[in-house]
């Protein structure tokens, strides 16, 4: 193979030892070029010991041998001996031939620049085709990659929303057990108010020197101040709130179904700024994050001191 075709090669970007195996192989230019194409996977170690242990480079023309050129019928290929038709059918396993009088003669340079061209295209749409192959497996990779993102996010905001669950439960069951705790003690001090009461009654009664007030007279009535009678929260329909401002101590009176922010609100159209509401006994402090609470499951019914903050 003549020294320019191994140029051409380099030129065309293939390294020099599968280039020169190429040419050693095929003997010529196109044919050195689909050598290459054919054996692009395989690596040199590979190829060397394949054309070791064949042992079947093509042989030289005989002696006298007029050159005439031979055609295979299976791809076409032209070839200048009876030789190298049989070098080429080991190669390939072709085994129809033809004999032609067309001498092959030399390529012209118009020839080897189209048959580079023809490569160049060829070479640039295989490189084409590879990276079009390359973004669709990249895209496929990505696929998965999301796929197992989003699966992985869903199982994370699927337990995200069961811890959720699990505080809001455990904030009613705190606000449960805070409400029952303030009805207790509003219970315990109506009935030591209605025992002052009585006894107040039975003092002033001693003091005018009349007979105490029957039993039946210890139950308290209901004033027009507000009930006083003991019963129980889901009876009353309306609370009575002692405030305690900055300016001083003032008495509302709002429905049970009554939210803190309702509450706050009315004030406010009063010139107060209401920030929290705050319980003396039980001491608790009613922000504005509570403020969607009715006063009676805050637990104010049928009375209760609040201070504003």
């Amino acid at each position: 193979m003549a020294s320019s075709d191994l140029d051409t090669l380099l030129e065309m970007g293939f390294l020099r030892d599968r280039a020169e195996l190429a040419v050693k192989a095929t003997g010529n230019l196109q044919g050195a070029i689909d050598w290459l194409d054919k054996n692009q996977e395989k690596s040199i170690d590979d190829i060397t010991q394949e054309q070791a242990s064949a042992s079947d480079d093509a042989p030289a023309l005989a002696e006298g041998e007029v050159p005439k050129s031979l055609v295979c019928e299976d791809c076409g290929r032209k070839l200048r001996s009876t030789a190298q038709a049989e070098w080429h059918a080991s190669k390939t396993g072709h085994e129809n031939f033809a004999e032609s009088t067309e001498e092959i003669a030399p390529l012209t340079e118009d020839e080897k620049a189209q048959r580079l061209q023809e490569l160049k295209e060829k070479l640039a749409l295989k490189r084409a085709t590879q990276a079009e192959q390359d973004k669709e497996d990249r895209k496929k990779n990505e696929q998965i990659r999301m796929k197992s993102t989003k699966e992985s996010q869903t199982i994370k905001e699927e337990l995200q929303k069961k811890e959720q669950l699990k505080e809001m439960a455990a904030k009613r069951a705190e606000k449960k057990a805070d409400k029952d705790a303030k009805e207790r003690v509003l219970a315990k001090l109506e009935a030591d108010k209605q025992e002052r009461k009585r006894k107040a009654e039975i003092e002033k009664a001693k003091r005018a020197g009349q007979a105490p007030p029957p039993a039946q007279a210890q139950a308290p009535l209901a004033t027009s101040s507000g009930p006083t009678t003991s019963k129980p929260a889901s009876a009353y329909t309306d609370a009575r709130l002692a405030l305690q401002t900055t300016g001083g101590r003032v008495m509302k009176t709002f429905p049970v179904g009554t939210t803190l922010f309702e509450v706050a609100h009315a004030l406010e159209q009063e010139g107060l700024i209401v920030n929290t509401f705050t319980t003396n006994f039980p001491k608790k402090t009613y922000d504005r994050t509570d403020f969607g609470m009715t006063l009676k499951e805050a637990g104010m019914v049928p009375s209760a001191a609040l201070i504003i903050g």
